[in-house]
């Protein structure tokens, strides 16, 4: 880590059930006051408006607002693209509040690794970023042919891993500390640090970003600062120093357990780990962070 480089905090306080956030089934229905959207599958998106939704410099709209004025705006974005959008934008800007990445640049490059969702990858092994085994992996792999034949990808048991698992990798590696040091809203030194710091061999990496981010006006997530507005429910981020911070399940534990004994809710812990029930296994890694 380099040594001019800010701790942030991980220490998200979540004043709503997050289990649905992160839900990743085949259907996802949102419904404020304003806006009623629903995506039925990753090939069409239908966005219906009900009342105008002013959207000024001087007020962040929250994240499905920024996405259905966007849509109105380029009816012809490809529609499985927007699906990814809306699924993972409120992710992104969490771990850009913990993290300080762009959530442009995580929205663009899961785009773009993982073609909107639809690669091998990311449905087989939920690898949305194309990040490879490397020395240091201890989890579950998936082989895929890339700059060499059979190459070893993580695998995850679910999506938020992946883009946690993203995060930290771009966070812990000395290689990428001079990206943090680029304002949040600098886009493009990303995109080109990141190609130059050899996240992807591709020469044209960058441009391919660039134009995702430009074409879907993704810059505009960057916009949030402490916290942001989800489905009517405010979500705030407390900065502390971030750490990798998990344990191993054994037997007898529960996530009530659990809870009482890390001073964390259910819900919270079931966010972290992306989990969708209450079951858990012994030797499970489970994150508190």
């Amino acid at each position: 880590m380099a040594p001019n480089r800010m701790k942030l905090t991980g220490n998200i306080l979540i004043t709503m059930l997050l289990s649905t956030l992160i839900s990743c089934g085949s259907s996802r229905t949102y419904t404020s006051k304003n806006t009623t959207r629903s995506t039925k599958n990753s090939s069409s998106t239908t966005v219906v408006k009900k009342k105008p939704i002013p959207i000024t410099p001087h007020k962040v709209a929250r994240a499905d607002e920024i996405l259905y004025e966007v849509v109105q705006r380029k009816p012809s974005l490809n529609k499985s693209t927007i699906a990814y959008i809306e699924e993972y934008n409120d992710i992104a800007i969490l771990e850009m509040l913990t993290y300080k990445i762009p959530a442009s640049i995580t929205l663009a490059q899961g785009i773009l690794e993982s073609r909107s969702g639809q690669s091998r990858l990311t449905v087989k092994g939920n690898n949305h970023f194309g990040v490879k085994c490397h020395s240091s992996w201890t989890g579950k792999r998936i082989y895929h042919d890339d700059d060499a034949k059979q190459e070893c990808f993580r695998k995850y048991e679910h999506p938020l891993h992946s883009f946690r698992d993203h995060s930290l990798f771009l966070y812990e590696r000395k290689r990428y500390a001079s990206l943090f040091d680029l304002r949040k809203k600098d886009y493009k030194g990303w995109a080109k640090g990141l190609r130059k710091a050899g996240y992807a061999t591709d020469p044209k990496y960058p441009q391919k970003l660039i134009r995702l981010i430009e074409d879907y006006e993704l810059y505009r997530y960057d916009d949030f600062e402490d916290d942001f507005e989800y489905g009517g429910h405010v979500v705030k981020v407390d900065r502390e120093d971030v750490t990798e911070k998990y344990i191993l399940v054994q037997k007898g534990d529960t996530l009530y357990s659990l809870s009482k004994k890390y001073n964390l809710t259910v819900e919270r812990l079931k966010w972290l780990n992306g989990l969708k029930s209450n079951t858990l296994e012994i030797g499970q890694k489970l994150y508190l962070q």
